[in-house]
Formats: structure tokens, sequence, C-alpha cells
């Protein structure tokens, strides 16, 4: 199952092995689907979770871009300029996370200075409760995937 960022070369397509698989297949479904983006593998009692996380995923986040350049407008940043913010500090947590394999939290405490800007935006999250409010919508979403599939 590949999400629509590998449309771009920036997908996530998640594969399981059928009852006849062999490893051979799933290397050569890895080297098809590595050529769009990246690939992992799971069995599929979790393909559920891979759509509700992955395949949903792109959704949240632009909805999470929209939210945020809303947001730089209301500063009074220009339209375009928020949107560029807005994408591009989202595309460099999401290498920041890869690239480096820090856990998230601990990215986070990089960027959270003792009595800052962000420590305040963070307890405006937690108060909005976006952290479950996120991981609801992969629940629900994964839910919704099972009850397709019977």
């Amino acid at each position: 199952m590949p999400n629509t960022p590998s449309l771009i070369g920036e997908g996530m397509t998640v594969i399981t092995a059928g009852p006849g698989a062999k490893p051979v297949h799933l290397q050569k479904a890895e080297k098809i689907f590595s050529s769009v983006g990246k690939t992992a593998t799971v069995e599929e009692s979790l393909m559920d979770g891979v759509t509700g996380l992955s395949g949903c995923g792109p959704a949240y986040i632009y909805l999470i871009i929209e939210a945020l350049s809303e947001a730089g407008v209301k500063v009074g940043l220009p339209r375009k300029t928020a949107t560029l913010l807005a994408a591009q500090t989202l595309l460099g947590a999401s290498k920041m996370v890869l690239e480096r394999g820090d856990h998230p939290a601990a990215l986070k405490d990089e960027v959270t200075t003792p009595a800052g800007c962000t420590i305040d935006g963070l307890m405006a999250l937690e108060e909005g409760k976006l952290r479950v409010t996120l991981i609801k919508a992969v629940l629900a979403a994964a839910r919704r995937s099972k009850m397709l599939r019977m």
C-alpha cells in the first residue's frame, strides 16, 4: 500500500507477505516500491493500522499545514509565505527524525528552551489535546479500514 506522496518520489509503501510469498518476493517488491519512496514490511494483521497512519496520514499533515498557514496569516504573514513556512518546517522536522534517528521527543526538547516561546506553544497544543486527537484519528481510520475489509 503506497501513499500519495509516492507521486513525487517521497512515498511510504508498506508491504506484507502473502501466504505463498518467499523472501525473494518481498525483496523484489521492496526494490520496486523503493523507486517511489521508502518501504517497510509488516505482518498482514497490522495493515489496518498502516492504513490509519500512513495511508490516511498525508491528509492529516495537509490539515496541519493548512492550520499553521492560517495562523501565519492571522499574525500578518502573506498566505504564500505562511504556507511555505509551514510546509518547509514540517519537511525539515521530518528529515531530522529520519536522518538523525533520534526520538521525536528528544528533538522537540532541543527546540524547547526554558521559559521560551516554544514551551508556550506546546502548552497550547497540549491544552487543545492535539496529541490525543491525532492518535484518535489514526485509530478511527484503522477501525474503518478493518470494517471495509470485512
